[in-house]
């Protein structure tokens, strides 16, 4: 079977005044149906930007300027602008991080689920209030029509992160794409959305991208993982695999310094330095200036290597187990 989602050397470039800042740098993955996968790394590494970058919404001075994004077999890049925007929400949706930055104050829940609707066809009053219906019945809102006649400020940041996620899914995309979209919600919410997003993907058949920058909301999720830095896909594979076994320095670093990994009382392991300017990258490889293990090899750029279900990006990866 073909994948749903299938990226190759995709290079999102910024040209700004100061030089070329290169956001996304030959990204490549493979999403199947029904799969959720997990984008991670540190804040800068490009996460964002990818999402953004499949559903062709980066603003100038950002562009694509290299690779390939094919969604369903129809290649995106270089699409038009009007021929995107009737493939976005119908065959791929996106989650932002912020509800009650995307939902409009001025119209009610069901207002604004029936305009989504009406973006890709026409649909009368009854049948569009029923899909709504059943859409925030799927994601757990209680008292389902009677919210449909609420603003987005009468619902809780939980609520209201359901009811993005609920829009997402109208018309029931072959792909959704999630960015840190529990980030500002507290635990027994996070993991309330967490549970609501693994059922749906199951029953609906919907690929999910989940970027994020907590390995430990990614891992209770996500069935595979690509790890990102400075733009690049550094390590990607199974999800208890890489946990288990990370073979890319910077994914080790990653999770040795997760609180629950340290001795109690002990301090918190880090990753020495901080993350490449984007304007100015190292040559070579982008990790080495901060990686234990780097020699005069690292000079060169690694090559993202698949050996089985596990991909690496390093001349001297950790060996499998």
């Amino acid at each position: 079977m073909s994948p749903v989602l299938e990226v190759t050397g995709l290079r999102t470039h910024f040209h700004t005044r100061a030089g070329v800042v290169k956001a996304v740098d030959g990204v490549s993955f493979k999403l199947e149906q029904g799969e959720i996968m997990g984008l991670v790394g540190e804040s800068g590494s490009g996460k964002t930007v990818t999402g953004f970058s499949l559903l062709g919404l980066v603003d100038p001075p950002g562009r694509i300027v290299e690779g390939s994004v094919r969604l369903n077999g129809t290649e995106l890049v270089g699409m038009s602008e009007r021929d995107l925007r009737r493939r976005r929400g119908r065959e791929i949706s996106m989650v932002f991080q912020d509800p009650i930055a995307t939902l409009n104050p001025m119209f009610t829940v069901g207002q604004q689920m029936r305009m989504a609707l009406e973006s890709h066809g026409s649909i009368s009053g009854r049948a569009a209030a029923a899909r709504s219906e059943e859409l925030l019945t799927m994601v757990g809102i209680p008292s389902p029509r009677a919210r449909l006649r609420a603003y987005p400020h009468e619902f809780s940041g939980g609520m209201r992160q359901r009811v993005a996620i609920a829009i997402a899914l109208l018309h029931r995309p072959s792909v959704i794409v999630a960015d840190e979209p529990t980030t500002a919600l507290d635990v027994s919410i996070q993991a309330q959305i967490l549970a609501t997003m693994r059922t749906l993907a199951t029953e609906t058949g919907t690929s999910l991208i989940w970027i994020s920058h907590d390995l430990a909301v990614v891992s209770s999720l996500a069935t595979r993982l690509a790890v990102m830095y400075a733009g690049r896909v550094v390590e990607e594979g199974p999800t208890a695999d890489i946990l288990r076994r990370p073979r890319h320095p910077y994914t080790q670093g990653l999770i040795a310094s997760l609180p629950a990994m340290a001795e109690p009382g002990a301090p918190l392991t880090q990753i020495p330095g901080t993350t490449p300017s984007l304007l100015s990258l190292p040559p070579g490889c982008p990790f080495a200036p901060r990686c234990p293990r780097a020699t005069a090899a690292c000079a060169a750029e690694p090559v993202l290597t698949r050996d089985g279900t596990r991909a690496v990006a390093c001349f001297h990866p950790a060996e499998p187990a």
